[in-house]
């Protein structure tokens, strides 16, 4: 899962430690001719002057000659952009940016948020909400501008949902179909499946802010214990196995986007 507990923002020293592909001063050798590199470190600089400074980051494991080129993440937060909800669940909208140096991918930047009652973080699913994306065909510090603004263009739209999932409430027929269908987007394609004991495993309340059935609550409660491997699974053996927290950077943004989008089919 990835790390938003630390709510202090992260130097260019401490990256170094962590990440440093995101240092890397030149693309792959197997680029073409037409790649132009973008150091991640100079927009990481670049979007600290309009206000985002970064609160995580992840890269890839590689052991291959990929090594130091491998696709990596950063989480940037702009601490005066915040949501104020009821019961002190205060949500920070975040910028999530993923980049490469192998020229498999381009920069690409969507929204995400940052609840600090559970400290718990939330990929916007891009179905919903548009993808900015900078090609490895030059940069400069106006196209960061331009895509950082659309960006910000659609937290407006991010908030506007999450206002609108608090607004629903469940039944609990809809309440134990919509954990059944979160669970398949961590089980689901594999040869694993999940019973009853798994769903009622997953909708267990952490804290007394998500009890309920409303569909806000109801998704918190349920997003966390599946991210966190709060439940168990059932092999195609027949074996009952807990599941393990996920760790990977983009496991973890893909089943928290399609976690979302399902939940934005309960609001009417």
């Amino acid at each position: 899962m990835l790390n938003y507990e630390n709510k202090n923002f992260l130097s260019l020293n401490e990256l170094k430690e962590t990440v440093p592909t995101i240092f890397t001063k030149t693309g792959s050798p197997e680029v073409t001719s037409k790649y132009s590199h973008i150091p991640t470190d100079k927009v990481i600089s670049d979007m600290e002057l309009l206000g985002w400074k970064v609160v995580d980051a992840k890269q890839v494991n590689s052991r291959s000659k990929n090594s130091g080129y491998q696709k990596h993440l950063v989480v940037f937060r702009n601490n005066d952009v915040v949501i104020e909800g009821k019961d002190n669940d205060v949500v920070y909208p975040q910028i999530l940016m993923t980049n490469s140096h192998d020229g498999k991918s381009c920069f690409s930047f969507q929204a995400g948020l940052f609840r600090m009652i559970c400290e718990n973080g939330l990929v916007i699913s891009t179905k919903q909400f548009e993808k900015f994306r900078i090609r490895h065909m030059g940069y400069d510090f106006e196209t960061l501008q331009g895509v950082i603004k659309n960006v910000i263009s659609n937290l407006d739209l991010t908030v506007e949902s999450m206002n609108k999932m608090k607004q629903v409430q469940l039944s609990e027929e809809q309440t134990l179909d919509f954990a059944k269908k979160l669970l398949e987007t961590r089980v689901g394609g594999s040869n694993n499946t999940f019973d009853e004991q798994a769903i009622n495993q997953v909708l267990e309340t952490q804290r007394s802010q998500d009890s309920g059935n409303g569909l806000w609550e109801v998704f918190n409660r349920v997003q966390e214990n599946i991210v966190e491997g709060n439940f168990k699974y059932m092999t195609r053996n027949g074996k009952r196995r807990y599941a393990r927290p996920i760790k990977n950077f983009r496991q973890d943004m893909k089943v928290n986007a399609d976690m979302y989008e399902t939940a934005l089919t309960y609001v009417a």
